[in-house]
């Protein structure tokens, strides 16, 4: 009797006994980890592109990197005279002062127009009868500039230069600033003499060139 008492007060005990699920695993993530993670993302980041926003992988910009210019802007020598262009293709026109001994003027243009900078040259050269110019390629405060330098006999004229028939022991110094779509030029020519007086003061506007 007191045996059955036993097992029906335990099978009542069992029945009131519920089995509560586990808690669930959980993560916090502090603020203290989060910034690490990001620290860490970022650096990652950084790694795989090696590039400066704005700049492509392998580029280099900086004072010693030459680019174009959609315009430019440069200082003229006192001693040179701003005349009227004769064109509206001109952006300026000045006058040299003749050397002693010399019958003209020199003058140098300044212009804008498309086409490679080789395919200038040679134009220029095809007006001193296919004269071989030497030429220096320049960085000039950021610009790609190439220097040119041409002696003979000129075919070009123009109305400062009488534009009548070759003019013998002439020169010519040029720059062309290479452009992003145009380039710009400088082109100064006169007899031989008044030309090679002005290189000093051609050399000073060719360094004073800077983009606008």
């Amino acid at each position: 009797m007191n045996r059955c008492v036993l097992v029906l007060l335990s099978l009542a005990a069992c029945s009131r006994t519920t089995s509560e699920p586990a808690p669930a695993a959980t993560s916090a993530t502090t603020p203290a980890s989060a910034s690490a993670m990001a620290a860490v993302s970022d650096a990652a980041a950084s790694h795989a592109g090696h590039a400066t926003f704005g700049v492509a992988p392998g580029s280099s910009v900086g004072p010693g990197a030459a680019t174009g210019a959609a315009d430019v802007t440069w200082e003229a020598p006192k001693g040179w005279a701003s005349v009227p262009s004769p064109s509206a293709m001109r952006k300026a026109t000045y006058r040299i002062p003749k050397a002693s001994g010399d019958a003209e003027d020199a003058e140098l243009t300044v212009t804008s127009a498309g086409g490679s900078v080789q395919a200038n040259v040679d134009r220029w050269a095809a007006q001193f009868g296919g004269a071989t110019p030497k030429t220096v390629d320049r960085n000039v405060n950021g610009l790609e500039v190439t220097v040119v330098e041409l002696k003979g006999t000129f075919a070009g004229g123009g109305p400062m230069m009488g534009g009548s028939g070759p003019k013998e022991k002439f020169m010519l110094l040029g720059a062309i600033v290479k452009g992003n779509e145009t380039a710009h030029f400088f082109k100064l020519t006169g007899p031989e003499k008044t030309v090679t007086a002005a290189r000093a003061d051609f050399d000073a506007l060719v360094g004073s060139l800077r983009p606008k």
